[in-house]
This record gives structure tokens, C-alpha cells and sequence, in this order.
């Protein structure tokens, strides 16, 4: 549903129709002064498009990606601290079972596979294996490509000559990979076809919940996987629109968060709901446990940049407030 006031400024929004992201789609949030057009794309479409060609005004993106960007010149994207997409990790890595991996330290020296090495899964993984279990970044050898499809390339990179990275054949999947035992490990953001059909592919952690659960208690991180991005050259020329389209996202994220907690009857289909809302509240230690904003998600973004830079993606860590549009660091309270 679209507003239809014609002196509105009309932008085109890229985004999967997240909970959280659906009342933008629906119509029952509107952007102040926006006339939003959304294009409810599944990732890596959305952002890839963005990446590659800026069809969109506003987009979805990896944050691996617009973190790399903020180096580019000249810039693309401006960012607003909106996080549609975050997800623990450690339940993202699998083993050949005939490897011999039983333990995350048994990595080092191994074959690992990732569909893209810059992906922001991979950041994560590769930054908390690093951070808690000592397996250095330069510890394995990466082998990229297509996990479901063959030919899956990604951007060039300019790594660390310690840093091993090359691509599998043009005719081979990493599923299959996996499978076979050509590769001992798999990082990815989606579980390989694999998985759950072959003895041979099994998750590294027997219980990743609670690995995860332990892992933000110890550290509390919840980590990013996207942000929203705004074409630089819209930005600067209307640049109230980084504000209004944050209010419009944290509003559609509270009506989201609010129908987690509806008891009339369940508007998820989740028949332990309630019960899993309370648990994972009572890990967060709050009910708003999905928080946009920079301030409160300065922590696991300083995170990400330390892990970014010392795997070779960028070239100094940036100050997170960097990577955000100003009017959405720091904002008015009443």
C-alpha cells in the first residue's frame, strides 16, 4: 500500500518482508514525508542488485559489504542503524563427519568452505572463532563458491598474502563438497542441501543454542547481518529522509515485537510462542531484545569492524559512528 500524497517523495525500498519490515509493506507504518514503493526482494538479491547497479533509493544490505564500501571513493551508500537481519552463528558451521572435527580448535590447518569470504556470516564466524576458540584467521585454507549452484563468484579482494582464499572448480557446489569430504569444514549462512540427508554433514556444535546462549552472556553481542543503506546521492540531497525512514523502521519493528507477545491467540505459527519469547527475553534480559539504534548496538558493531579489518577486508577499524548517517547517531529525545 502506498500514501498518496503527491508532495511526498517517492523512494524505492529493497527489503526481504521480515515481521519486522512487514507494517512498511503493508501500509500501517508510513515514513514521514516518503512515498515508499516497497520491493519485498529476498537476500543477497536486493543488496547484490544495490551493490552492483543502485537500482534501489533505499536497500537492505550485507554489512559486510557496506562496511567495504565506506572505503571506497567515492562513497555509495550512507547507512541508518537499522538491522533487519541479525543471527547467532556458531549453529552455521559444519563438519565432514569423517573429518575428524569434534572440537572448534581442530579447525586450524583444515579445508574450509564459504560461498563468499567478505560474507557477513563468515565475518562473524571467522572473528568468534578466532576471539574464543584460537583459530586464527590465516589458520585454514578458504575455498569459496556456489553452495547450491555452481559458478557463484564474488568481489575482488585484496587479502593478506597469509590469507589463503581460492575458488572452487566452476563445476562444483560446496554442498556437494562437504559431502564428499573434499572439504573438511563449511561456513554459510544457509545450511548446505546436504545437511539432514547425509550422515557425512553434521553441525560442529551438538547443542549450538546453548553455545549461543553462553555466547552472549559472555559477551553481549546479538550479531548484525544487514543494515539498510541509502544511495549517497539522494542522502545529500534530502537527507531529513535518513530520520524519517529510522522512525519508520523501529515503529514497524515495535508493532512486530508487540504481536510476539498477543495472547488472545497466536499470530505466529509457533505453537510454544509465548514460551519462547519469555526464554529468550529472560537471556536478553529484556522484552526489546531485537534493538535498533546505535547506541545500543555500538558494542557488536565494534566488534565487527575490529573483525573485518584483521581479516583483511578493510583497512583500519573505523568508528562505528563513521558508517552512519549523522541525524540517526545521535537524535532528539524528549
Amino acid at each position: 500500500m502506498e500514501a498518496k500524497d503527491n508532495n511526498q517523495l517517492p523512494i524505492t525500498l529493497a527489503c526481504w518482508d521480515y515481521d519486522r519490515t512487514r507494517a512498511l509493506l503493508d501500509g500501517r507504518v508510513q515514513a514521514e514525508g516518503i512515498r515508499m514503493r516497497f520491493l519485498p526482494l529476498k537476500m543477497p538479491e536486493s543488496f547484490f542488485r544495490m551493490l552492483r547497479h543502485s537500482e534501489f533509493d533505499v536497500s537492505e544490505m550485507s554489512l559486510s559489504w557496506y562496511v567495504r564500501t565506506h572505503f571506497w571513493e567515492p562513497r555509495p551508500f550512507v547507512a541508518i542503524p537499522v538491522f533487519p537481519s541479525r543471527m547467532f552463528r556458531h549453529g552455521s558451521i559444519y563438519v565432514n563427519a569423517k573429518s575428524g572435527i569434534t572440537s572448534p580448535e581442530q579447525l586450524r590447518g583444515k579445508r574450509v568452505g564459504i560461498p563468499e569470504y567478505q560474507m557477513t556470516a563468515g565475518v562473524w564466524i571467522r572473528g568468534i572463532l578466532a576471539d574464543r576458540h584460537d583459530v586464527p584467521v590465516n589458520s585454514v585454507t578458504y575455498l569459496t563458491g556456489g553452495l547450491f549452484e555452481a559458478g557463484r563468484t564474488e568481489l575482488p579482494m585484496d587479502l593478506p598474502k597469509d590469507i589463503q582464499v581460492r575458488p572452487i572448480a566452476a563445476d562444483q557446489t560446496l554442498s556437494e563438497m562437504i559431502e564428499s569430504g573434499e572439504i573438511d569444514a563449511l561456513y554459510t549462512a544457509e545450511a548446505p542441501a546436504t545437511y539432514g540427508r547425509s550422515r557425512n554433514v553434521r553441525q560442529l556444535f551438538d547443542d549450538p543454542t546453548a553455545v549461543e546462549e553462553r555466547y552472549f552472556r559472555d559477551t553481549g553481542i546479538f550479531p548484525i547481518m544487514h543494515t539498510v543503506v541509502i544511495r549517497r546521492e539522494l542522502y545529500e540531497k534530502e537527507r531529513w529522509i535518513a530520520r524519517s525512514l529510522q522512525k519508520a523502521f523501529e515503529e514497524a519493528r515495535r508493532l512486530a515485537l508487540d504481536e510476539l507477545r498477543e495472547t488472545v491467540a497466536l499470530k505466529i505459527t509457533l505453537p510454544w510462542l509465548h514460551e519462547h519469547v519469555e526464554h529468550t527475553a529472560a537471556v536478553f534480559g529484556t522484552n526489546d531484545f531485537w534493538t535498533y539504534g546505535f547506541a545500543p548496538n555500538r558494542a557488536t558493531l565494534d566488534a565487527f569492524v575490529r573483525y573485518s579489518c584483521a581479516q583483511g577486508l578493510i583497512p583500519r577499524v573505523p568508528e562505528p559512528e563513521e558508517l552512519f548517517a549523522p541525524e540517526t547517531v545521535t537524535v532528539a529525545r524528549t
